[in-house]
């Protein structure tokens, strides 16, 4: 036992890391239980860096000037044709989820970071908890953290009420190799933060590192998100059906998805993409299918629980706010049980200082991807669908945390 306590952290993803070396930093006695029996990898998913995350890595030691990522200044549009359309200077940092998660899961102690330990419940007994795990074994700590993501088991037992809610479309990913780009496509995408607006729908894509974090010219990857409407009774059904005709809840695995879903996918980006995206959509074997959720919490602090990251909060991803978020949750949690000495006040500042953040990037997210949506279900919904639909808009919000700092 440390001087702080021991910490048991549901969940080994990035925001369970974080939370992780935050705790550890701070003198607590961190552990984190994983699901998963193997390491966790090849995620895929792009990473748009902002102040908070690189403050956060700061926290926690890792140098976010080591290259981080891949340094972008510009973003363009191009239309159907693949004329680009606008241009504005926008300088970010941009990485890959496998680099992040390595990053931080190299930092974390090897022998306090546990696979294949699926939580099932916990029991608070007085000044402890415990944790059950569905191979028979337990694990007591004084303080239990939810990070385990959208399907959270940790939020189940204490929120059965909070439930993720599908927002009408659906984000289409891949990852093609730099080394595979035509001249042309590179010359005009490879560099940039780039989009192209089909009506009601939306591409993005910019660089990130290669499979093995190579951040070297020509060993890099090419991350692209397609966003689709898909109304939840029909095409969402089948999107999540694999070829056995079992219907996958919330996600289906990347190789399961049916071949002629990934055919519809391809013979709708030759009617409605640039051709510049038409050749990265063409280059990806095995696209990965992530309908869009949203997740609210009512609260996110318990007798000896919290819940952070994804767990409390998910937003759609056009703040790209997601692994900065459960940083800061991390960071504030830690903050907030070093300033109090009783534990509970500690738990409930934290929830104090962090439930309206999650909210309001909620709401953001939701009034940028509303023009997405199969269906308007209220008119606000339809008006933002209006103001955020535009290519100047859409340069200017995407993947931005600015409208916190107002």
């Amino acid at each position: 036992m440390t001087k702080r306590g021991r910490a048991l952290i549901i969940g080994g993803s990035i925001s369970g890391l974080f939370a992780g070396l935050l705790l550890h930093r701070s003198g607590w006695q961190a552990e984190i239980f994983e699901r998963s029996g193997a390491e966790l990898a090849g995620r895929g998913a792009g990473i748009v860096t902002h102040a908070e995350l690189r403050d956060a890595l700061r926290i926690v030691g890792i140098d976010p000037d080591d290259d981080l990522g891949v340094d972008i200044e510009i973003r363009r549009i191009f239309d159907r044709e693949g004329k680009l359309i606008a241009e504005q200077p926008f300088p970010q940092i941009v990485t890959s989820w496998d680099r992040m998660f390595r990053l931080l899961h190299d930092a974390f102690p090897a022998t306090n970071y546990h696979l294949g330990k699926e939580f099932l419940r916990c029991e608070e007994r007085g000044d402890s908890v415990t944790a059950h795990f569905a191979d028979g074994s337990e694990a007591e700590g004084d303080l239990l953290i939810g990070a385990d993501g959208i399907r959270s088991t940790v939020r189940a037992q204490y929120l059965p009420e909070a439930k993720p809610l599908y927002a009408g479309y659906v984000a289409w990913r891949g990852l093609v190799p730099e080394r595979e780009i035509s001249a042309r496509t590179h010359a005009d995408l490879f560099e940039y933060f780039s989009f192209c607006l089909p009506e009601g729908e939306q591409m993005l894509g910019y660089p990130v590192a290669g499979p093995h974090n190579e951040l070297k010219p020509g060993e890099r990857r090419y991350n692209f998100v397609w966003y689709r409407p898909a109304d939840e009774e029909q095409k969402l059904h089948r999107l999540l059906t694999d070829g056995s005709g079992h219907t996958h809840q919330g996600s289906i695995p990347p190789p399961l998805v049916r071949a002629e879903n990934i055919r519809t996918l391809r013979n709708a980006s030759a009617r409605v993409l640039a051709p510049q995206f038409q050749e990265m959509v063409a280059l990806t074997p095995q696209p990965f299918l992530q309908p869009i959720y949203d997740l609210e919490s009512p609260k996110i602090a318990f007798d000896r629980a919290a819940i952070l990251g994804d767990a409390a909060f998910v937003a759609r991803p056009h703040v790209g706010a997601g692994v900065a978020k459960a940083a800061a949750d991390a960071i504030a949690l830690v903050a907030a049980l070093e300033a109090n000495t009783e534990f509970d006040a500690g738990l409930q500042a934290f929830e104090r200082a962090r439930i309206g953040i999650g909210k309001r990037i909620i709401e953001r997210a939701r009034h940028l991807g509303a023009y997405m949506q199969a269906q308007f279900r209220t008119e606000d919904e339809r008006r933002f669908a209006e103001r955020y639909r535009t290519p100047e808009a859409v340069m200017r919000e995407t993947a931005t945390m600015d409208f916190l700092r107002n």
